[in-house]
């Protein structure tokens, strides 16, 4: 097999052709992948058709699922994908487009603003694999943020200032961002806020920042300052010269590192076009999981 990687942006992201991940991934296409993301951080494999089990056996290659959480409404939770998958579609469970006013188009309003995936999760999330299956003519893009490239970036005093903070991350402050007025107390207690570095490191040892749409404030600072500390950063790193926008094409297996990139998806006619695309989330270590049921064990262990 014959594999060709080509940057895609002066500072981040490449494309790989040559792989048919309808078979069982060899040593040496895992090697490269894995190389290309500690490298590029956002990996994009073309041509590609292949089924859900198919996703997630390539997905296990490289580390354990992360499940979807429970977010104490049943109003999300579909049945047009494999369970240990996201939808991350505008349809639904019939594969129709869904109403205006659905829950689904309301809560995928949040994902217009950058963010990482899962960051309101206590457990590391390592990378996102999202498949193209339908894609709508015009709109509709995935663009990025390289967050090491943004630290770089930063002034001495700024890197000085967001070393040894720590920032909340809470699903339901970006879900609110985007519009989403149903939070019941329920769906509170089931996604509580957590807590990450400001900083970290990325796979290849850079630093990077870790915000987005998720992170709400500083902690141990008045909230309003650190809110718009957060802001402060947030707007810097959405310079174009950070972007990479990511055009679709039906066959692309869209693969990018959570813990070092921010993302958002980019309007289209949403209740026009058919937008069909699935999801795996990967976790660092340990078996298959989510951070839902991972605090509930830890719950129960105390």
């Amino acid at each position: 097999m014959t594999y060709t990687l080509t940057p895609l942006h002066p500072i981040f992201g490449a494309e790989l052709l040559g792989a048919d991940l309808r078979e069982p991934p060899s040593p040496e296409l895992v090697k490269i992948v894995n190389d290309a993301m500690a490298k590029y951080a956002v990996l994009v494999i073309r041509n590609q058709t292949i089924t859900d089990e198919q996703h997630i056996r390539f997905t296990r290659a490289f580390g354990p699922l992360e499940l979807m959480p429970d977010l104490g409404t049943k109003s999300h939770k579909g049945g047009r994908v494999h369970p240990e998958m996201y939808d991350a579609s505008n349809l639904d469970e019939k594969g129709e487009i869904v109403a205006p006013n659905s829950p689904r188009a309301t809560f995928n309003k949040g994902n217009e603003l950058f963010h990482s995936d899962s960051s309101y999760n206590d457990l590391p999330t390592k990378w996102s694999l999202l498949m193209g299956h339908t894609v709508p003519p015009e709109g509709g893009n995935t663009e990025f943020i390289d967050m090491r490239a943004v630290y770089d970036a930063l002034s001495p005093e700024m890197k000085e200032k967001c070393e040894g903070l720590t920032v909340e991350h809470y699903i339901w402050h970006s879900r609110r961002r985007g519009g989403l007025k149903d939070i019941t107390p329920e769906m509170e207690a089931a996604m509580p806020p957590v807590h990450h570095p400001l900083v970290r490191l990325s796979e290849n040892g850079r630093k990077c920042l870790f915000i987005g749409g998720h992170a709400s404030h500083i902690v141990g600072w008045p909230e309003e300052e650190g809110r718009a500390f957060l802001e402060q950063l947030y707007q810097f790193a959405m310079q174009p010269q950070f972007i990479y926008s990511h055009k679709w094409q039906v066959g692309d297996l869209l693969i990018w590192d959570n813990r070092c990139t921010m993302h958002r998806g980019t309007p289209f006619p949403y209740f026009k076009y058919k937008r069909d695309l699935r999801a795996t989330r990967m976790l660092e270590s340990g078996p298959d999981r989510s951070s839902t049921s991972a605090r509930k064990a830890a719950t129960a262990d105390a």
